[in-house]
């Protein structure tokens, strides 16, 4: 994902509220969000091209996601792919924290990174530029590519967005689509310095973002209630277009599984 903006254990109805975009080259081969064959509990998306994945959930609610940290200056071209660590992670059956650490013994093998782990019921962040795992309280959060609740303007937008949408007794699931379709742009000010030429960073700069080769492939919404119910729906796009391609909709009720 390039974009998170979710609800942790802070509405009355639901541990958790999450919309993202992955934000992706064109290029890059991709499988539509579903149970994969050789996993049959896990629902996640999967990147053909290095075998991983950005997002995904099981059936006992283990959850994982990762966005990209920006920083051109230190970009290594051989690095291995972080989406891996996504799968590490949801298939994990210890204590996330423990896992967390480990990954941060071997954390240079990979491009900055931010990742989300753990379950719906205890979540935790890890940076591999903070270099610390951390176990997130209940709240509203904002997450892209740079350490979590970074106030670009595109998080500041989401979750400003997302806190309205939650204002209500019961989210409405086609606003959470609707705010990541917004195309607003930075203004030169706003922009940070990631090490894109300014053009580049303004260009990337909308929750939702359409520029040559490079932009949003699709938006996922997941919603998992108190007791237990879970709704994951995810729209993939037409490279450049805001047209949906295709929708990929779940619903199931969590299983039992270690929580941690």
């Amino acid at each position: 994902m390039c974009l998170i903006a979710f609800s942790y254990r802070n509405h009355p109805r639901y541990d958790l509220v999450f919309a993202a975009n992955r934000d992706e080259f064109y290029e890059r081969p991709t499988r539509d969000a579903q149970f994969w064959e050789e996993r049959p509990r896990l629902l996640a998306g999967r990147d053909l091209k290095a075998g991983g994945t950005w997002m995904g959930i099981t059936r006992g609610g283990r959850l994982a996601a990762l966005t990209n940290y920006r920083d051109m200056d230190n970009h290594n071209p051989e690095a291995a792919s972080r989406g891996e660590l996504v799968l590490e992670a949801l298939a994990y059956g210890g204590d996330t924290a423990e896992l967390l650490r480990e990954i941060d013994a071997r954390a240079g093998r990979y491009n900055g990174f931010n990742l989300l782990a753990g379950s719906v019921c205890r979540l935790h962040y890890y940076s591999s530029r903070e270099r610390r795992v951390r176990e997130l309280d209940p709240g509203l959060y904002g997450l892209s590519n740079h350490l979590l609740d970074t106030p670009w303007p595109k998080v500041r937008c989401a979750k400003s967005a997302l806190a309205e949408i939650l204002a209500g007794e019961d989210p409405d699931r086609e606003a959470l689509f609707g705010m990541l379709l917004d195309r607003k742009e930075a203004s030169g000010e706003q922009l940070p310095d990631t090490g894109l030429p300014p053009e580049r960073e303004k260009a990337v700069s909308p929750v939702f973002i359409r520029s040559e080769g490079y932009g949003t492939r699709c938006s996922t919404v997941l919603t998992v209630d108190k007791k237990g119910q879970v709704y994951f729906e995810e729209r993939v796009y037409r490279p450049g277009s805001l047209e949906v391609q295709s929708r990929n909709r779940y619903e199931f009720t969590l299983e039992a599984e270690l929580q941690s």
